[in-house]
């Protein structure tokens, strides 16, 4: 072999190796490890590398339409933009070795809105137009990562949390599956003047638990379940040749082919119900029963709330407890999201507060007042997890002050006796005495007003920090429609005062994300036995919350739901549906790490809390902790701009 042909062949060795490591240094991340082999080495053989020492500017908007994506292979980049309020920069990103800028601007063709600055020496590979565009049409999940950014990072994590779920539960099953897809089978039905013989006939015929009576145009008016035949049977008043009419339940629970089954889980958890009809365009398509939902996984989240809404005692109850906590394990392994799980525990925590009343109620007689049990803070808001205390109050209707404290009297024995029976159920007693039974929280319409006319009408920084739980308020049990007066009126005030609002924007910037000057760096407890730790929940979650409350609060929203707040916000034009999409994405998976946190200390037999080690969480989780935690920052920046903090 020549000299020639030697460094040929030693050039093309050197290439190969070349190209192979840098492949292995991409499939350290996404979306790169997800890609098919060929696919990723046509990116590496496209790419060229290039350094850039610190300081040195990279892609900004003056350069025009972007033609190369940039994946940084060492060093570090920041991307900053002028600030919102006009004075200065802000550094809005930081982007690590592995991760890609400008995606957004090669996808669309056009110049970045950003400044990408090298903080130190740097070297990036560049990867041209061409091969970018034949990237998004041959690769999947490059063209998925390209499109939807980090909202298809949080799909690989949620596809990971359910993966380790499913391995000691079998197969998956979605939560949100289409009941469409649920309903093969034709539906099972009768018409007026069936007889009770000819129904248990058709029952027993076609397997199935329920029959649904329809009208002339197949639209369901009653059902008839294996449950309503026992009863009957059990009082002994059945005549076979009844009319099924006299014994079906009218008005049957009811949802479109579109709902998933998540939809489903929570009709029949909230209406105590064990089978729904699938109507579309008014007609009968269908029959969802629990067991179609849960049978293969044993998920009998419908069971568990009848379970707990007829538990003969406490102590039943507080056993019961446990169960939830399994449950939560199933769920994830179903698919279900963070904000379904929080919904599903706080609807299972009501179902225990209304049988924790009406057990003390038996126990300790009926005071003879009406009243209303509330919820404040995270209940209020159905944002709980298994980790959680007690924020409740009572609302009551009163003539005047004499009568509003004797009516006070009366309930303020029972109110304390349910918060024992709480606590011993799992839910602790609140260390700022936020309980029904503090005569400071048992309290008549008018005084309830007069409480929030008072935080309103005379804002102080520490009367905010002390009263905010109270503005997420629902009702749990008894009469609501006084609650929702109480809201209206306190909208009312709030939308007339601008000074409480930049007052309570304020309060919501106390609690910052923490994240550093540099955003790879997480600002965590420096001594003590909280060392090396940060607060998912106060300053992960809170900056969200806090956010969301006093932009709904100012614009009239009555729904308490941190999500949901968002969404109509975003309805009423108040903020960007690519924000409120943004900030809803960053809750979920922060909300997520949270649960996923709890879930460990649980099986450890460790207690519940919301400090987390951020280097106990792998490459990716970290990466979108970071990010979740920058859009908790872009939001306090938008309400330092709008209320001028």
């Amino acid at each position: 072999m020549s000299k020639t042909d030697a460094f040929a062949e030693a050039g093309k060795t050197a290439v190969m190796q070349n190209i192979q490591g840098t492949m292995q240094f991409l499939l350290q991340f996404p979306p790169f490890d997800q890609m098919e082999s060929g696919h990723l080495a046509y990116l590496v053989e496209h790419c060229r590398l290039r350094f850039y020492a610190a300081g040195d500017s990279i892609v900004k908007p003056a350069d025009g339409r972007v033609e190369h994506l940039h994946i940084v292979k060492q060093g570090h980049v920041l991307g900053q933009r002028p600030s919102l309020s006009g004075n200065g920069i802000d550094t809005t990103m930081e982007i690590a070795p592995g991760e890609c800028f400008p995606m957004a601007a090669m996808v669309g063709e056009r110049p970045t809105r950003t400044d990408y600055i090298a903080a130190e020496d740097s070297f990036c590979l560049l990867l041209e137009r061409q091969a970018f565009a034949r990237l998004l049409t041959d690769s999947d999940p490059f063209r998925d990562f390209a499109l939807r950014g980090v909202s298809s990072l949080l799909d690989l994590v949620n596809q990971q949390v359910q993966l380790k779920a499913a391995k000691t539960l079998g197969a998956q099953y979605s939560l949100d599956t289409r009941l469409g897809e649920l309903t093969a089978r034709r539906p099972v039905f009768c018409t007026g003047g069936t007889s009770l013989r000819e129904a248990v006939r058709l029952m027993n015929e076609h397997q199935v638990g329920s029959l649904v009576m329809v009208d002339a145009a197949e639209f369901p008016v009653g059902i008839f379940t294996l449950r309503d035949l026992r009863q009957v049977i059990a009082e002994g008043s059945g005549d076979l040749e009844q009319p099924l009419d006299e014994l079906m339940v009218r008005d049957p629970a009811r949802l479109p082919p579109s709902a998933t089954a998540f939809d489903a889980a929570l009709t029949m958890t909230r209406r105590h119900i064990a089978h729904i009809c699938v109507v579309e365009n008014d007609r009968l398509v269908g029959v969802i029963s629990e067991r179609d939902l849960f049978s293969l996984q044993r998920v009998d989240l419908v069971h568990l709330a009848r379970t707990i809404s007829s538990a003969g005692s406490v102590a039943a109850l507080a056993a019961l407890r446990g169960d939830i906590a399994r449950l939560i394990d199933h769920m994830l392994a179903h698919g279900a999201s963070p904000a379904q799980l929080t919904h599903i525990i706080t609807q299972l925590n009501d179902h225990t507060v209304s049988r924790v009343i009406e057990l003390m109620l038996e126990k300790h007689g009926d005071p003879g007042v009406p009243f209303t049990w509330l919820a404040f803070g995270s209940e209020g808001r159905r944002e709980q997890t298994l980790h959680t205390d007690q924020d409740n109050g009572i609302l009551f209707e009163a003539a005047g002050q004499a009568e509003a404290e004797t009516i006070r009297q009366r309930l303020l024995p029972l109110a304390r006796e349910i918060n024992l029976a709480l606590d011993a159920c799992g839910f602790s007693l609140c260390k700022g005495n936020v309980m029904a039974g503090n005569p400071e929280l048992c309290l008549s319409r008018q005084e309830w007003l007069r409480r929030f006319g008072g935080i309103i009408q005379s804002p102080s920084a520490e009367n905010l920090l002390r009263s905010t739980i109270f503005f997420d308020l629902r009702p749990v049990w008894g009469p609501t429609r006084h609650c929702r007066e109480l809201l209206d009126d306190l909208l009312e005030m709030i939308a007339d005062n601008a000074l409480f609002q930049r007052m309570m924007a304020a309060n919501a910037m106390q609690h910052r994300p923490p994240i550093g000057r540099f955003l790879r760096d997480f600002v965590v407890a420096s001594h003590g036995a909280e060392k090396d730790t940060l607060d998912l929940k106060v300053e992960g979650l809170t900056p969200f919350v806090d956010g969301a409350r006093i932009l709904a609060l100012a614009n009239g929203i009555h729904d308490s739901n941190t999500l949901e707040r968002f969404r109509q916000l975003a309805a009423r034009g108040v903020i960007d549906p690519k924000d409120a999409a943004s900030y809803e994405e960053a809750y979920h998976f922060i909300q997520l790490m949270r649960m996923q946190h709890h879930q460990r200390q649980q099986h450890e037999g460790r207690p519940l809390g919301n400090r987390l080690d951020p280097d106990t969480l792998n490459s990716l989780d970290q990466r979108i902790l970071r990010e979740s935690f920058r859009q908790a920052q872009r939001l306090q920046s938008r309400l330092s701009v709008r209320y001028q903090l």
